[in-house]
Parts: C-alpha cells; sequence; structure tokens
C-alpha cells in the first residue's frame, strides 16, 4: 500500500497526543495545589493542639456544650469523630477475633465518654491537656487497626453489612410495634369491660327497666317524621352515650331529637340500662340488637354469606405475610355493626330522613339544620376529602381491574363517613342497597378494595353524593397531632378516626378534652370503672 504524503497526512494523533498531555498537566497543578494546602491545614491543626492558651470560641465558661461539639475546631468534636471510627474498628476486630485490639479500643472509648460527660456537667469547654492524650491515644489505635490490615475497603464493607442488619431489624420492630398498636386499638379497655358488666347485671336484676324498653319500642315518636332521626351502630356505651350527650347538648331544642342505638347480643343489655338510668334532655333514644334482624342472613347479604366462607375468615384472621397487610386484616372490617350503614333503611322502612353518626364523633353544633339541606335529588350528604390528593379514588381501589377501571373515575373526589345526612326516599329510589350487594359480590376474592367500609361506600354512592361545607365535618383527631385549633372550633362535628381513640390511652392528649367533656363521668359506675 502506498504511503500518502507528509503533507497529506492527518495530524489527529498528534492533536490528540497534545490534548491528553494538557489534561494531565492541568490534574498535576491541581494536585499540588491540594497538597500544599492540606500541608497547610496539617500545620494548623498541630499548632492548635500545641498552644493550650488557644481555644476558639470556647474561651467563654458559659458557652453552650452542644455549640462545642458541633464546632469543627473544638476538641470536643476531634474526640467525639474519634471514638465514632473508633465504635467501627471495634466491630470488625471482634469479627476478626481480635480481642485484645476491640478491647483497647472500647477502654478507650469509654475514657472520651467520660471526659465529654464531665465537660458538658460543668459547662467548660475541654483543655488541650483533657484532650491530647486521648486523641493521641486513639490514633495510635487506629493506626494499628490500619496496620492489622483492617483497610477503609474492608471497613465499608463490614459497616454496609451491619448497616443492612440493622435495617432488618429496624423493620422488624416497625412491624412489631404496628401490630401491638393495632392490638391496643381493637382490645376493649378493662374500664369498659368493668362498665359492660354492671349496667348488665342491673339490667338482667330488673324486669321493670326490661318493661319500660319494650314499651319504648312502640312509641310513635320513634316514625314521626317531623323529628330529626340519628342513628348510632356500636358496641361502646361509653363511646355512643358521648356522642348522643354531645348532640343533645348542642342542639336548640334536644326533645325533638330521636336517636336510633343498634348494637350486638352482647352489648343490648349494658346499653339499654345505661341510657334508661341516664337522661339526656327530653330527647328519645331507642336501643335494638342486630341479632333481632332475621332478614340479614346469608341469603340476603353477600356479606353474611362471605363471612361463613373459610377464605374470607383466613384473609382477616390470618396471619399477615406483610407489613401493609396488617391494618387491612383487621377483624372490625368483617363487623355486621361496621357494616349496617348500608342497610338503615331496611332497620327503618318508615323514616323519610336520618343523620348517620359513627361513635367515634363529638358533635359541637346543632345538627338539626342536615334535614333541611337541600340534597338536589342526591341520596348521601358528605363532606368530601380531597383537598389532598391521598383521599381520591385511586387510592382506596385497585384501578388495575377493569371492573373498576371502566365504571369510575380514578381521580374523583373522596368523601368521608361518620356523619352523613341520607335521604332514604331517594335511598329507596336508587336501588343502593342493591348497588352495595353488586360491589360485595364483585369483590369475593379481595382484589377491589382491602379496607373497611368506606371504598364499597364510594363505589355504591358514586354519583349520588353531594358535597357539604367542610366545617360540617373534621376528621383526623385519631392520628393527626397537626390539626388547626380554629378549624376544630369551627367544626359541627370532630372525628376521630385513626387508631388513636379519645377512650383509649393512645388518645391523642391534645383533643381528649373535646371527648371527655360530654363523657358523664359523676356516674357511679363510670367513677368506680375508671379507678380501677
Amino acid at each position: 500500500m502506498r504511503r500518502r504524503a507528509a503533507e497529506y497526512r492527518r495530524p489527529v494523533r498528534r492533536r490528540y497526543s497534545d490534548w491528553i498531555w494538557g489534561v494531565l498537566v492541568l490534574f498535576a497543578i491541581a494536585a499540588l495545589a491540594l497538597f500544599v494546602l492540606h500541608h497547610n491545614y496539617q500545620e494548623e491543626v498541630q499548632n492548635l493542639m500545641q498552644e493550650s492558651n488557644i481555644n476558639i470560641g470556647l474561651s467563654n465558661g458559659s458557652s453552650n456544650f452542644t455549640e462545642e461539639i458541633m464546632s469543627a475546631n473544638s476538641f470536643a468534636r476531634q474526640i467525639s469523630d474519634q471514638m465514632t471510627l473508633a465504635k467501627a474498628y471495634v466491630i470488625i476486630a471482634k469479627e476478626h477475633n481480635n480481642l485484645q485490639l476491640a478491647w483497647e479500643f472500647s477502654s478507650k472509648i469509654r475514657k472520651c465518654q467520660l471526659l465529654l460527660s464531665e465537660a458538658s456537667m460543668r459547662g467548660e469547654p475541654i483543655t488541650v491537656d483533657e484532650a491530647r492524650p486521648l486523641v493521641e491515644g486513639l490514633a495510635k489505635l487506629i493506626y494499628k487497626a490500619q496496620d492489622a490490615h483492617f483497610d477503609i475497603a474492608t471497613t465499608i464493607m463490614t459497616m454496609k453489612s451491619h448497616i443492612q442488619a440493622l435495617e432488618e431489624r429496624v423493620h422488624a420492630a416497625t412491624a412489631q410495634s404496628t401490630a401491638f398498636g393495632q392490638l391496643a386499638a381493637e382490645a376493649l379497655p378493662k374500664s369498659l369491660h368493668c362498665l359492660n358488666m354492671k349496667l348488665m347485671g342491673d339490667w338482667l336484676t330488673s324486669p321493670t327497666m326490661q318493661e319500660l324498653a319494650k314499651e319504648k319500642q312502640n312509641s310513635p315518636r320513634l316514625v314521626d317524621n317531623n323529628l330529626y332521626h340519628f342513628c348510632i351502630f356500636s358496641d361502646n356505651v361509653l363511646a355512643t352515650s358521648a356522642v348522643v350527650n354531645s348532640t343533645v347538648s348542642n342542639a336548640d331544642h334536644p326533645k325533638q331529637l330521636v336517636f336510633h342505638i343498634v348494637t350486638d347480643g352482647i352489648t343490648y343489655g349494658a346499653m339499654q340500662a345505661w341510657f334508661h338510668r341516664n337522661d339526656f334532655k327530653g330527647s328519645t333514644i331507642e336501643v335494638q340488637s342486630i341479632q333481632d334482624f332475621s332478614w340479614l342472613n346469608s341469603s340476603y347479604s353477600p356479606l353474611v354469606k362471605q363471612l361463613l366462607e373459610p377464605e374470607t375468615r383466613s384473609f382477616y384472621y390470618g396471619t399477615p405475610q406483610d407489613l401493609k397487610e396488617i391494618k387491612f386484616r383487621n377483624p372490625k372490617y368483617t363487623s355486621l355493626l361496621n357494616h349496617l350503614r348500608f342497610y338503615i333503611p331496611e332497620i327503618y322502612p318508615l323514616l323519610e330522613k336520618v343523620v348517620f353518626l359513627d361513635d367515634d364523633v363529638i358533635v359541637q353544633k346543632d345538627l338539626t339544620p342536615l334535614h333541611s339541606l337541600d340534597l338536589h335529588g342526591n341520596v348521601n350528604g358528605a363532606v368530601e376529602t380531597c383537598l389532598e390528593s391521598f383521599h381520591r379514588f385511586y387510592k382506596y381501589l385497585n384501578f388495575s381491574n377493569p371492573i373498576i377501571s371502566s365504571k369510575f373515575d380514578p381521580q374523583a373526589c373522596g368523601w368521608a363517613f361518620g356523619m352523613n345526612i341520607f335521604d332514604l326516599i331517594a335511598w329507596k329510589k336508587a336501588n343502593v342497597t342493591a348497588r352495595y350487594h353488586y360491589w360485595q359480590e364483585q369483590n369475593t376474592d379481595h382484589t377491589l378494595w382491602k379496607l373497611g367500609t368506606l371504598p364499597p361506600g364510594l363505589l355504591t354512592f358514586y354519583g349520588l353524593t353531594e358535597p357539604l361545607d367542610r366545617r360540617w365535618h373534621v376528621l383526623g383527631l385519631g392520628y393527626d397531632m397537626t390539626i388547626d385549633n380554629r378549624l376544630i372550633e369551627s367544626a359541627a362535628v370532630v372525628h376521630f378516626n385513626g387508631n388513636m381513640k379519645p377512650w383509649l390511652k393512645l388518645a391523642i392528649s391534645r383533643y381528649k378534652p373535646l371527648w371527655e367533656r360530654y363523657l358523664n363521668q359523676s356516674h357511679p359506675y363510670v367513677q368506680d370503672c375508671l379507678r380501677s
């Protein structure tokens, strides 16, 4: 092959070589500059250690020790940094079975901790004479450890494995804490159990009380649509009492209020005795047992049918494999009392409007105006909760399922269960209970939603919900410690939704007085049980 003439040859390689050399020269200059700066810095540090009369920022005896230990030039900071490195070498030395070196590091660490503690107690800075032997001693040990081939690569790998082990322990502790918190939230407190037992004793030994309860069931006030009707489904006597007491205490005309309470067979006698023995400003109170609803059976309700199936019981009562599943598998979500809200027209067939209240709410204003609100043909009046993106449909429902994605908008606004005004005439016209049954049947495999009654409520009342002013219902007092006081004060109803219920020791102390205000603490049974 014939070579080109010299004037036609490409000078690419020469230009590329010049560029490389230029970069190398720049790096060399930068390295030299860094070396000089580092050398000067080392001299300054040595001078600082040698000059006992220099103690930057620490000559004043009133100086804050926290400021000293945060200062990069203080002896306390130097000792603290060396201790951190020494603790890492203790672990590494033990893993390499160098127990002598580990003991020497531990001894120095204890002396450093003692000096830092004494300096903190006396409020004075650490002197050069105090710091020098410890700093020099730790420096020699660290050099000794490095000389024993505990190099930086070994240190990094060892510490990485320990960090992973710590993360696993933290995860396990978090799971355990969540499980214990869930158990504490679900368990019936000793005081409430005590109250139930005393009230049940009264009910069983008082035939007169039982006769009066039967007579109240035939009161014409229970079906009078000129009065204001409220329904509460609960097995908690004190909580239900607080809801009723707060409602009548803030009503303009409490004698026009009618409360329909449904509880389970175990609590029925205690609930009857409590509301028979206590006055609630002349309001009418009806107590029923869910066991008396013979129509609520497996042939009518898909939920009742599912609860009898082994798969459903295993889902809710089995051991969760994932931390996130703990709250989803709470057995309270299978409680018929919790799902009774979808059967209100069946329970009260002659009523036209009713306000539904959860047992963990407190009423602060007159709720009778709710009955006269125009719902514009809708069934459910509720406060929307989508001021933050968390409360939109896609957070509650599985939109990867075509049954959900084809019928609903993932960005649709969620709303609150706990204080709702229901138009029962519109409910029957829209056949809302049948819609609820449909969605329960679609979710037999628990893939459409997992948590509580709100997801099926969002589906059931989709397109049938009228947004209310948010001041009607403020949520979060059972988990959020940062709610604005002005928002709470302006609320008609405050809701302790979450695990930190006001009757539990888990309660948020800031909000608990809102609930205790309506607790009849003068009742002898309450006094006895709260002391026990």
